[in-house]
Protein backbone atom coordinates (compact mmCIF):
# COMPACT_ATOMS: atom_id res chain seq x y z
CA UNK A 1 0.00 0.00 0.00
CA UNK A 2 1.52 3.77 -1.06
CA UNK A 3 1.23 6.32 1.94
CA UNK A 4 1.77 10.05 1.83
CA UNK A 5 5.16 9.64 3.67
CA UNK A 6 6.48 7.26 0.85
CA UNK A 7 7.23 6.65 -3.20
CA UNK A 8 5.72 4.03 -4.90
CA UNK A 9 9.14 1.50 -4.38
CA UNK A 10 8.10 1.96 -0.59
CA UNK A 11 10.91 4.24 -0.01
CA UNK A 12 10.30 6.61 3.26
CA UNK A 13 10.78 10.76 1.94
CA UNK A 14 11.52 13.03 4.74
CA UNK A 15 10.58 15.97 2.84
CA UNK A 16 7.16 14.41 2.24
CA UNK A 17 6.59 13.04 5.80
CA UNK A 18 7.68 16.68 6.97
CA UNK A 19 4.98 18.64 4.65
CA UNK A 20 2.30 15.97 5.65
CA UNK A 21 2.82 16.72 9.21
CA UNK A 22 2.95 20.64 8.97
CA UNK A 23 -0.32 20.68 6.78
CA UNK A 24 -2.59 20.02 9.37
CA UNK A 25 -1.20 22.26 11.71
CA UNK A 26 -3.40 25.63 11.38
CA UNK A 27 -6.38 23.30 11.77
CA UNK A 28 -5.50 21.73 14.96
CA UNK A 29 -4.46 25.66 16.40
CA UNK A 30 -7.89 26.63 15.33
CA UNK A 31 -9.10 23.71 17.23
CA UNK A 32 -7.13 23.98 20.35
CA UNK A 33 -8.10 27.89 20.50
CA UNK A 34 -11.54 26.88 20.47
CA UNK A 35 -11.72 24.49 23.22
CA UNK A 36 -9.13 26.80 25.10
CA UNK A 37 -12.13 29.41 24.42
CA UNK A 38 -9.11 31.73 22.85
CA UNK A 39 -11.11 33.17 20.31
CA UNK A 40 -13.61 35.72 21.39
CA UNK A 41 -17.37 36.29 21.76
CA UNK A 42 -17.61 33.76 18.20
CA UNK A 43 -15.12 31.34 18.13
CA UNK A 44 -17.27 29.68 15.34
CA UNK A 45 -17.26 32.10 13.60
CA UNK A 46 -13.73 32.46 13.84
CA UNK A 47 -12.75 28.82 13.00
CA UNK A 48 -15.46 28.95 9.63
CA UNK A 49 -13.12 32.40 8.60
CA UNK A 50 -9.80 30.69 9.54
CA UNK A 51 -10.47 27.45 7.70
CA UNK A 52 -11.74 29.14 4.52
CA UNK A 53 -8.92 31.51 4.74
CA UNK A 54 -6.04 28.42 5.17
CA UNK A 55 -8.41 26.56 2.12
CA UNK A 56 -7.17 29.77 -0.20
CA UNK A 57 -3.78 29.48 0.93
CA UNK A 58 -3.08 25.73 0.36
CA UNK A 59 -4.53 26.06 -2.91
CA UNK A 60 -2.48 29.20 -4.16
CA UNK A 61 0.62 27.00 -3.02
CA UNK A 62 -0.68 23.93 -4.82
CA UNK A 63 -0.50 26.29 -7.77
CA UNK A 64 2.93 27.63 -6.92
CA UNK A 65 4.86 24.38 -6.43
CA UNK A 66 4.96 23.88 -10.35
CA UNK A 67 6.50 27.36 -11.28
CA UNK A 68 8.77 27.32 -7.83
CA UNK A 69 10.33 23.57 -8.40
CA UNK A 70 11.50 24.77 -12.17
CA UNK A 71 12.45 28.30 -11.41
CA UNK A 72 14.88 27.05 -8.08
CA UNK A 73 15.70 23.41 -9.87
CA UNK A 74 14.17 21.67 -6.86
CA UNK A 75 12.20 19.07 -8.58
CA UNK A 76 11.44 17.32 -5.32
CA UNK A 77 9.15 20.21 -4.10
CA UNK A 78 6.61 18.33 -7.31
CA UNK A 79 5.91 15.51 -4.82
CA UNK A 80 4.19 17.49 -2.56
CA UNK A 81 1.81 19.12 -4.86
CA UNK A 82 -0.77 16.40 -4.60
CA UNK A 83 -0.98 16.57 -0.83
CA UNK A 84 -1.01 20.50 -0.69
CA UNK A 85 -3.99 20.80 -3.27
CA UNK A 86 -5.78 17.39 -0.96
CA UNK A 87 -5.32 19.86 2.11
CA UNK A 88 -6.55 22.56 0.40
CA UNK A 89 -9.91 20.61 -0.47
CA UNK A 90 -9.89 19.58 3.31
CA UNK A 91 -9.96 22.76 4.76
CA UNK A 92 -12.60 23.90 2.47
CA UNK A 93 -14.79 21.14 3.19
CA UNK A 94 -14.83 21.51 7.30
CA UNK A 95 -15.29 25.48 6.25
CA UNK A 96 -18.51 24.61 4.40
CA UNK A 97 -18.99 21.97 7.09
CA UNK A 98 -18.53 24.54 10.36
CA UNK A 99 -21.07 27.00 8.12
CA UNK A 100 -23.59 23.84 8.12
CA UNK A 101 -22.90 23.82 12.07
CA UNK A 102 -23.40 27.51 12.63
CA UNK A 103 -26.56 26.72 10.68
CA UNK A 104 -27.72 23.91 13.11
CA UNK A 105 -27.38 21.55 10.06
CA UNK A 106 -30.82 22.86 8.38
CA UNK A 107 -30.58 21.94 4.76
CA UNK A 108 -33.69 24.19 3.57
CA UNK A 109 -31.78 27.65 5.24
CA UNK A 110 -28.13 26.27 3.44
CA UNK A 111 -29.23 25.75 0.09
CA UNK A 112 -31.47 29.11 0.36
CA UNK A 113 -28.33 31.06 1.74
CA UNK A 114 -26.09 29.51 -1.12
CA UNK A 115 -28.55 30.45 -4.05
CA UNK A 116 -29.51 33.98 -2.49
CA UNK A 117 -25.79 34.74 -1.67
CA UNK A 118 -23.21 35.56 -4.44
CA UNK A 119 -20.28 35.09 -2.01
CA UNK A 120 -21.75 32.09 -0.71
CA UNK A 121 -22.56 30.61 -4.20
CA UNK A 122 -19.11 30.96 -6.07
CA UNK A 123 -17.68 29.44 -2.68
CA UNK A 124 -19.74 26.86 -3.35
CA UNK A 125 -19.01 26.59 -6.81
CA UNK A 126 -15.10 26.88 -5.81
CA UNK A 127 -15.91 23.61 -3.76
CA UNK A 128 -17.85 21.39 -6.06
CA UNK A 129 -14.54 22.15 -8.04
CA UNK A 130 -11.83 21.05 -5.81
CA UNK A 131 -14.18 17.87 -5.15
CA UNK A 132 -13.47 17.37 -8.62
CA UNK A 133 -9.93 17.47 -8.50
CA UNK A 134 -9.36 15.97 -5.47
CA UNK A 135 -11.36 13.04 -6.99
CA UNK A 136 -9.59 12.71 -9.92
CA UNK A 137 -5.98 13.05 -7.78
CA UNK A 138 -5.50 9.27 -7.74
CA UNK A 139 -2.75 7.51 -10.03
CA UNK A 140 -5.64 5.33 -10.99
CA UNK A 141 -7.95 8.33 -12.28
CA UNK A 142 -5.08 9.70 -14.26
CA UNK A 143 -4.30 6.59 -16.17
CA UNK A 144 -7.94 6.33 -16.70
CA UNK A 145 -8.68 10.09 -17.82
CA UNK A 146 -5.49 9.94 -19.87
CA UNK A 147 -5.01 13.25 -21.64
CA UNK A 148 -8.43 14.69 -19.99
CA UNK A 149 -6.80 14.30 -16.90
CA UNK A 150 -4.83 17.33 -17.59
CA UNK A 151 -7.50 19.46 -18.98
CA UNK A 152 -9.78 18.76 -15.94
CA UNK A 153 -6.94 19.64 -13.61
CA UNK A 154 -6.38 22.91 -15.81
CA UNK A 155 -9.92 23.89 -13.71
CA UNK A 156 -7.68 24.30 -10.84
CA UNK A 157 -6.75 28.49 -11.89
CA UNK A 158 -10.75 29.39 -12.54
CA UNK A 159 -11.41 27.49 -9.39
CA UNK A 160 -8.59 29.45 -7.35
CA UNK A 161 -9.65 32.65 -9.41
CA UNK A 162 -13.44 31.99 -8.18
CA UNK A 163 -12.01 31.42 -4.61
CA UNK A 164 -10.57 34.72 -4.60
CA UNK A 165 -13.08 36.44 -5.50
CA UNK A 166 -15.01 35.03 -2.63
CA UNK A 167 -12.14 36.18 -0.20
CA UNK A 168 -12.46 39.42 -1.54
CA UNK A 169 -16.42 39.61 -0.48
CA UNK A 170 -16.15 37.84 2.38
CA UNK A 171 -13.25 40.41 3.62
CA UNK A 172 -15.51 43.54 2.81
CA UNK A 173 -12.88 46.94 3.20
CA UNK A 174 -10.28 45.10 4.78
CA UNK A 175 -9.16 43.22 1.83
CA UNK A 176 -5.11 43.57 2.48
CA UNK A 177 -4.55 39.98 2.08
CA UNK A 178 -6.87 39.04 -0.66
CA UNK A 179 -5.00 41.88 -3.22
CA UNK A 180 -1.39 40.22 -2.03
CA UNK A 181 -3.20 36.80 -2.93
CA UNK A 182 -4.92 37.85 -6.48
CA UNK A 183 -1.39 40.03 -7.32
CA UNK A 184 0.51 36.35 -6.58
CA UNK A 185 -1.76 34.61 -8.60
CA UNK A 186 -1.58 36.89 -11.32
CA UNK A 187 2.36 36.25 -11.31
CA UNK A 188 1.50 32.61 -11.44
CA UNK A 189 -1.03 32.90 -14.53
CA UNK A 190 1.46 35.40 -16.18
CA UNK A 191 4.53 32.83 -15.85
CA UNK A 192 2.29 29.72 -17.28
CA UNK A 193 1.67 31.81 -20.16
CA UNK A 194 5.24 32.57 -20.91
CA UNK A 195 7.18 30.40 -23.71
CA UNK A 196 8.95 28.00 -22.34
CA UNK A 197 12.41 29.33 -23.80
CA UNK A 198 11.09 32.72 -21.79
CA UNK A 199 11.17 31.07 -18.95
CA UNK A 200 14.82 30.19 -18.62
CA UNK A 201 15.64 34.15 -19.81
CA UNK A 202 16.18 35.63 -15.87
CA UNK A 203 15.10 39.04 -17.41
CA UNK A 204 12.05 38.44 -17.37
CA UNK A 205 11.35 38.14 -13.59
CA UNK A 206 11.75 41.43 -12.42
CA UNK A 207 9.90 42.19 -15.27
CA UNK A 208 7.58 39.69 -13.86
CA UNK A 209 7.36 41.10 -10.40
CA UNK A 210 6.84 44.71 -11.48
CA UNK A 211 3.81 43.57 -13.94
CA UNK A 212 2.06 41.25 -10.55
CA UNK A 213 2.75 44.61 -8.15
CA UNK A 214 0.77 47.01 -10.58
CA UNK A 215 -1.92 44.06 -11.25
CA UNK A 216 -2.11 44.27 -7.69
CA UNK A 217 -2.23 47.67 -7.04
CA UNK A 218 -5.04 47.79 -10.14
CA UNK A 219 -6.74 45.06 -8.31
CA UNK A 220 -7.66 46.92 -5.09
CA UNK A 221 -7.91 50.40 -7.03
CA UNK A 222 -10.80 48.11 -8.64
CA UNK A 223 -12.20 46.55 -5.74
CA UNK A 224 -12.36 50.12 -3.72
CA UNK A 225 -14.26 51.61 -6.52
CA UNK A 226 -16.67 48.99 -7.50
CA UNK A 227 -17.38 47.40 -3.98
CA UNK A 228 -17.06 49.70 -1.26
CA UNK A 229 -17.58 53.10 -0.61
CA UNK A 230 -13.46 53.86 0.11
CA UNK A 231 -11.91 56.62 -2.60
CA UNK A 232 -10.00 54.32 -4.16
CA UNK A 233 -7.72 57.09 -5.39
CA UNK A 234 -6.69 57.50 -2.08
CA UNK A 235 -6.06 53.85 -1.97
CA UNK A 236 -4.16 53.82 -5.19
CA UNK A 237 -1.74 56.99 -3.77
CA UNK A 238 -0.96 54.94 -0.96
CA UNK A 239 1.21 52.80 -3.01
CA UNK A 240 3.46 55.35 -4.19
CA UNK A 241 5.26 55.52 -0.82
CA UNK A 242 6.25 53.20 1.71
CA UNK A 243 6.05 56.29 4.61
CA UNK A 244 3.36 54.03 5.89
CA UNK A 245 4.53 50.40 5.59
CA UNK A 246 4.46 48.06 2.62
CA UNK A 247 1.68 47.90 0.78
CA UNK A 248 0.28 44.52 -0.79
CA UNK A 249 1.13 45.38 -3.83
CA UNK A 250 4.46 46.40 -2.45
CA UNK A 251 4.82 42.71 -0.86
CA UNK A 252 3.36 41.26 -3.93
CA UNK A 253 6.56 42.70 -5.42
CA UNK A 254 8.87 42.18 -2.67
CA UNK A 255 7.91 38.03 -3.19
CA UNK A 256 8.35 38.16 -6.94
CA UNK A 257 11.42 39.59 -6.82
CA UNK A 258 12.61 37.34 -4.12
CA UNK A 259 11.57 34.67 -6.69
CA UNK A 260 14.09 36.35 -9.50
CA UNK A 261 16.57 36.48 -7.16
CA UNK A 262 16.30 32.86 -5.91
CA UNK A 263 16.35 31.64 -9.30
CA UNK A 264 19.67 33.72 -10.31
CA UNK A 265 21.38 32.01 -6.74
CA UNK A 266 20.35 28.49 -8.13
CA UNK A 267 21.93 29.90 -11.85
CA UNK A 268 25.20 31.47 -10.79
CA UNK A 269 28.03 29.07 -9.77
CA UNK A 270 31.18 30.47 -8.28
CA UNK A 271 34.55 30.04 -10.44
CA UNK A 272 36.22 27.05 -9.46
CA UNK A 273 39.99 27.98 -8.04
CA UNK A 274 42.68 27.01 -10.42
CA UNK A 275 44.60 23.72 -9.36
CA UNK A 276 47.55 24.69 -6.98
CA UNK A 277 50.89 23.73 -9.01
CA UNK A 278 54.20 22.49 -7.08
CA UNK A 279 57.15 23.43 -8.16
CA UNK A 280 58.25 20.78 -9.88
CA UNK A 281 54.90 22.24 -12.23
CA UNK A 282 52.51 19.21 -11.25
CA UNK A 283 49.12 19.93 -10.17
CA UNK A 284 49.23 19.65 -6.44
CA UNK A 285 46.75 18.45 -3.99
Amino acid sequence: MVVPWRDRRGKFLPFKAAVLAVLPVPGLLYAFWWATEALGARPLNEVIHGTGLWAIRLLMISLAITPLARLLEWPRLLTVRRMVGVSALSYAAVHLSLYALDQKFVLSVIASEIVHRFYLTIGFVALLGLIALGATSTDNAMRLLGRNWKRLHRLAYPIAAIATLHYFIQSKANVSEPVFVAGLFVWMMLWRALPEVWRRRIIVYPLLAVVAGCAAAAIEFTWYGVATAINPWRVLAANESIAFGLRPAHWVFVVALGIALLMTARRVRLPRLPARVSSTGNAGA
